[in-house]
């Protein structure tokens, strides 16, 4: 195929073949540019030591699924004194360590479960040619919560639906950067508590007029502001 390029996830993939899997989306092959440079030492590798395969979810074709099969190199520390004998190359531009799906499908995952929710996001998601389910969305947004690096000082607690009507747990969101930061998974006093006071940094929390919220302030925070939304 002469638009081989176009099937790249990123500029360190050159891309050998893309065709047609038997479930009737699409396989696009392709090397990882090799680089050899150790993880734990630093040290340029040059001896080869074999090569291992990742099978990634990648933006959609025309409805139809992209599975990216990844060659990538596997190499042999030579420093004596490193103690990881093996390693590949990372491929952080790519796709994040043990990820089903490459970096940039993963930004749209988060994006539409912050905005919309689970199953919402779900049902969207495989209109655009993306199987994720709801769990995956739910736990895209928690592991990107535990992944923000700042700690947050101002923040809101609200409900969150885990599933409409039935089940609900709490939501929290650093209101300055306008980020999910957890989720919990009921709405329990206890549990808002124990999470605010191992979160001391917190000065100011936002919340409604639901008294679970406001007694889970006064036990966990009593000496930080709480103000009604």
């Amino acid at each position: 195929m002469s638009s081989k390029k176009h099937w790249s996830p990123g500029s360190d993939v050159a891309v050998q073949s893309v065709e047609r899997s038997e479930r009737g989306g699409w396989i696009v092959s392709g090397v990882f540019a090799p680089n050899g440079i150790c993880p734990d030492c630093g040290l340029h590798s040059r001896r080869r030591h074999g090569w291992r395969r990742r099978r990634l979810q990648d933006y959609p074709a025309h409805g139809d699924e992209v599975t990216v099969d990844l060659a990538i190199c596997r190499w042999r520390c030579q420093a004596p004194a490193c103690p990881r004998r093996t390693f590949s190359d990372q491929i952080a531009s790519i796709a994040r360590p043990f990820a089903r799906r490459t970096s940039r499908v993963g930004e749209i995952v988060t994006h539409l479960g912050h905005a919309t929710g689970g199953r919402p996001a779900e049902r969207l998601l495989h209109r655009l040619g993306l199987g994720v389910s709801d769990d995956t969305v739910l736990r895209q947004l928690k592991n990107r919560a535990q992944d923000s690096g700042e700690s947050p000082t101002v923040i809101g607690i609200d409900d969150w639906s885990w599933r409409k009507s039935q089940t609900y747990g709490t939501i929290i969101v650093d209101l300055e950067r306008r980020v999910v930061i957890d989720i919990l998974e009921d709405r329990d006093v206890v549990s808002c508590t124990n999470w605010l006071k191992r979160h001391p940094e917190v000065e100011v929390i936002s919340r409604d007029r639901c008294g679970l919220y406001a007694q889970a302030a006064r036990q966990g925070a009593p000496h930080r502001m709480s103000t009604l939304t």
